[in-house]
């Protein structure tokens, strides 16, 4: 079915009935009033949430530039973990399978080849028997692999089997290759579970389970120990958010009375870092010549909360002072795609003032030269990433062992799936 140019039109009359009267600029120079007057620093309910640790500030560099800039880290090494998604078949099983993978920049052939593989399994039925062995190795023991039982829970399976097979996976292969890491290491993603933190906010049912059940706590004390892991070796870590999603400054602008039009903190930083130039007819457009960045913060709030001296980390012990996990961040800007990204590390390694510097100019540098997220964690998403034609092989392997197939709706129907 097709729109015809009737459609595009009764479409274009709708969205002419919707009253936009104030001007780009105005969400602009409110972005200025939030950055100038609630981030130094941001209090909530008496709680500071976020805080500069080195006084507001924004910086920026010519794109080509910065893209041949030297940075302090020799060898980098990234790290990704993929799933096939959730899977819910007829005899009522429900799982997922992750496999995490580490990359070096330069290049090592054997740590690409080693993998984590991890299939979390959700049932109903007390007679199906989950053999939750130890750690098994395969391919000449470049491949671990282990199968878990994941909670009973009565709704959101699909996503707990996920959560609890990607950050697994994710937290046991960077701790079995960290001695392999020299001077960098680079998630793919944020510092801390997230994924799995955001359940006390979403369901009554997610965040009992977060706070009783074992597994996730045994997620949160991998992160843990990583952390004081890369401390210990003095190796810095840090991990890359592409798609930062944390609504921390919104909801208390919000809620403190100010008319914050943004979706999210991507929006608002991408406002406050987007440079703009008038034209020769005098009209502004978005200076694409230079790269922009925030200071860095310390972050208190949201799903950042548990792992700060606010939080209890669910429980988990903590080697360190409290303060050394907590997560800081700063915000990288590419006004060549109006994209924000959000680099984050452990206060432990940010709170050296030429270490911070060091991290932030890697991460300008890395995104200057890339057009988008450093090489790294680039080659680590290409390892772990499980295609769509193996997630289909996999499935069908997986329906011939349960001699089940896997449960379809229309929907799969309707688009081939």
């Amino acid at each position: 079915m097709t729109l015809d140019p009737v459609h595009f039109d009764g479409i274009a009359e709708l969205a002419r009935r919707i009253r936009y009267d104030v001007d780009e600029s105005d969400h602009r120079e409110f972005a200025e009033t939030v950055w100038n007057g609630f981030l130094d620093p941001l209090v909530h309910d008496g709680r500071t949430v976020l805080e500069p640790l080195d006084g507001l500030a924004r910086h920026t560099a010519p794109v080509e530039d910065v893209a041949l800039t030297g940075t302090a880290f020799e060898t980098v090494h990234g790290l990704d973990s993929g799933t096939i998604n959730p899977t819910t078949f007829t005899n009522g099983l429900v799982l997922d399978i992750a496999q995490a993978a580490m990359s070096s920049t330069p290049s090592e052939l054997d740590l690409h080849r080693a993998r984590t593989l991890v299939m979390t399994v959700h049932t109903n039925d007390a007679t199906v028997d989950v053999d939750e062995a130890d750690w098994e190795e395969g391919d000449e023991g470049f491949i671990r692999s282990q199968i878990r039982h994941a909670p009973h829970v009565n709704r959101f399976e699909e996503g707990v089997v996920h959560a609890l097979a990607l950050y697994l996976a994710e937290s046991s292969h960077a701790l079995e290759h960290a001695a392999e890491v020299d001077d960098l290491l680079v998630l793919d993603g944020p510092l801390y579970p997230k994924g799995l933190l955001k359940w006390a906010d979403r369901h009554p049912e997610l965040a009992t389970l977060l706070a009783e059940e074992d597994q996730p706590r045994e997620v949160v004390a991998n992160y843990v120990e990583l952390v004081e892991t890369f401390v210990d070796r003095d190796v810095p870590l840090v991990g890359f958010v592409k798609n930062p999603a944390s609504k921390v400054v919104t909801q208390v602008v919000r809620q403190q009375g100010g008319q914050a039009p943004w979706v999210d903190d991507a929006a608002f930083f991408s406002r406050v870092l987007e440079r703009r130039e008038p034209d020769d007819t005098g009209e502004y457009e978005r200076d694409t010549g230079r790269l922009t960045c925030t200071n860095w913060f310390r972050s208190r709030g949201g799903v950042d909360r548990p792992l700060s001296t606010d939080g209890d980390a669910l429980g988990v012990e903590r080697r360190l002072d409290d303060a050394d996990y907590e997560v800081t961040f700063c915000m990288v800007y590419d006004p060549r795609e109006d994209v924000v990204y959000r680099l984050e590390a452990p206060h432990a390694f940010t709170k050296d003032a030429d270490l911070r510097e060091d991290l932030r100019l890697f991460a300008m540098q890395e995104v200057a030269a890339e057009s988008g997220p450093p090489r790294a964690v680039s080659k680590a998403d290409e390892l772990a990433r499980i295609s769509r034609d193996e997630k289909r092989a996999l499935r069908e392997t997986l329906e011939e062992s349960f001699d089940a197939r896997r449960a379809r709706n229309y929907d799969d129907v309707r688009w081939g799936g």
